[in-house]
């Protein structure tokens, strides 16, 4: 009987006890990088405080919808202020562009509105906007309150701003003819162009309402205006009594404007009646200089073209005389002159301010000169007149600093005594002396050849010469007489003329015939019967 031996092998087996860790370990793994792809992005936040933020529980909000969580809040370097770390669902990364805004939603008691009342039992959260800028933005900035318009309101956004202190806040209302139509949604400090910036909303289908010929003031409380016609007050309505706010239309006469996009800028006038008193946007400043007095020319003098008003003196630039620093020379006096195409019922806008600016420097080329006349006598007020001169030497338009000049010439009373002093310079050159010894010299030679005539008259022979004369005079009124239309002579010698008349007519006849029948001397010629006349129907 034979024995079979055992066969050993010497191979490196894996035991299936290790198949369950490695399968536990595959799937750890996969479950670790299905996390990661499926994590959102993690972006920062800075808010000046962490007021109602806290770490693993407050929420980021996109209208009403949880899309992330607070994760971490820390101090900035400078300790001036939080930023919050807050992890996003992979599904809204889209959301986050460059101008997405964010803010803290809360209790909040504002103009006229209550939000908010929610977060006293669920506390408060952050909620998202997004904007339309760029993607893949991660450090933002958030506003201190929250925006007046709700996200993705439809409407348009604009911008005013105004060199002085409206009683205005963010959701203050935006009336049009009284009835509202936005908000405003922002007020700001400009500290580099020294002036208050206000956001607008205007809610759609009004925004329609905004073209570039409508202009912005303020509506906050009452308007008093004193008058000829008594005392008027108006207000815009009882929410801008209380609480303040902003109107626009179209000032009377303003020629039609065009559409506007989102985000433009207008100024945000005091009161209605600043824009009756200014009501155009666009202008030309230039600089005339004058040599003559200035006396009676104040700011605000109008400035015309042939009796039209294109604008006025904003001021006289002797600072910017003096700064030259040409002392004792006799400069002409520059002034700054204000320009404003609107004024012309052409439009308001870019467009038309470029040609008006055109149609100026062609203007200089062609005479047009700047001069200063008198507006009332009485008073001595003076404005500043546009016209042409085809007949003053060719200029071109200069520069006063910054400003470009509009060559002058002497007007009203001065080129009148301009004109008055040249004539007296003529007549003074004029040699009057030589002239005067002349004349009497003359007169001398005149009175002389007078006396001469009277002794010539005087004598006797010159009086019987004036009877001859006389005598003469009848004998030739009397040979005047006899040839007269009723004299004898003169009818015979009219009867001649009549018979001789009658000769030559028959000499013409006859001469004709013989051109037309040259035998007519030898044979009889027929006469022709008269022509019977027909009888009148």
């Amino acid at each position: 009987m034979t024995e079979e031996k055992a066969v050993v092998s010497t191979g490196n087996r894996l035991s299936p006890v290790w198949i369950l860790p490695i399968v536990a370990l595959v799937l750890g793994m996969w479950a670790v990088v299905y996390s990661l792809t499926q994590q959102g992005p993690e972006i920062e936040i800075r808010f000046e405080t962490a007021a109602g933020l806290i770490e693993g529980k407050t929420k980021l909000k996109y209208l009403d919808v949880d899309v992330g969580e607070v994760e971490n809040i820390r101090f900035t370097e400078d300790r001036e202020a939080v930023i919050v770390a807050v992890k996003l669902d992979l599904d809204a990364e889209d959301l986050l562009r460059e101008d997405t805004r964010f803010w803290v939603v809360t209790a909040r008691l504002g103009a006229g509105t209550v939000s908010g009342l929610d977060t006293l039992l669920s506390g408060a959260y952050i909620e998202l906007a997004p904007g339309t800028g760029e993607l893949g933005a991660r450090e933002f900035v958030a506003l201190d309150t929250p925006p007046v318009t709700p996200p993705g309101a439809p409407g348009m956004h604009l911008e005013l701003f105004s060199g002085e202190s409206p009683s205005l806040d963010a959701g203050d209302a935006v009336l049009f003819h009284g009835y509202k139509v936005g908000r405003v949604e922002s007020v700001a400090f400009d500290a580099e162009r020294r002036e208050i910036r206000y956001r607008l909303f205007v809610d759609a289908p009004y925004h329609h309402l905004v073209d570039s010929s409508v202009r912005f003031w303020d509506v906050s409380g009452l308007s008093l205006t004193v008058d000829a016609d008594g005392l008027k007050v108006s207000v815009g309505s009882l929410e801008t009594l209380v609480l303040g706010g902003v109107a626009f239309g179209k000032p009377p006469g303003m020629a039609e404007g065009f559409p506007v996009e989102s985000g433009a800028e207008f100024k945000l006038y005091p009161s209605y009646t600043d824009i009756l008193a200014d009501p155009y946007r666009y202008g030309l400043h230039y600089v005339v200089q004058f040599t003559q007095s200035l006396r009676g020319l104040t700011v605000g003098a109008p400035v015309e073209y042939r009796g039209i008003n294109l604008g006025y003196v904003k001021r006289v630039m002797v600072q910017e005389l003096m700064s030259l620093g040409e002392y004792g020379s006799g400069e002409a006096i520059p002034v700054l002159i204000y320009i404003e195409p609107g004024r012309l019922h052409a439009g308001d806008n870019q467009a038309r301010l470029e040609e008006l600016r055109l149609s100026l420097e062609i203007g200089v080329s062609r005479g047009l000169r700047a001069t200063l006349s008198t507006g009332n006598i009485l008073t001595g007020s003076m404005y500043i007149e546009l016209d042409f001169y085809p007949d003053e030497p060719p200029a071109e338009p200069g520069v006063f600093q910054e400003y470009t000049t509009i060559p002058t010439i002497s007007g009203g009373l001065s080129r009148i005594e301009k004109q008055i002093t040249a004539l007296l310079d003529k007549v003074n050159q004029l040699p009057l002396e030589e002239t005067v010894t002349g004349a009497n010299q003359a007169i001398a030679e005149l009175t002389t050849s007078l006396a001469a005539l009277r002794k010539i008259l005087e004598h006797n022979k010159t009086q019987a010469l004036s009877s001859e004369l006389q005598s003469t005079l009848v004998e030739l009124r009397r040979v005047l007489a006899g040839v007269s239309p009723d004299s004898r002579v003169y009818q015979s010698l009219n009867a001649s003329l009549l018979e001789l008349n009658r000769t030559l007519q028959n000499l013409s006849e006859f001469s004709r015939t013989l051109s037309d029948r040259p035998n007519a001397v030898v044979m009889p010629v027929e006469i022709p019967p008269d022509p019977i006349p027909e009888a009148s129907p």
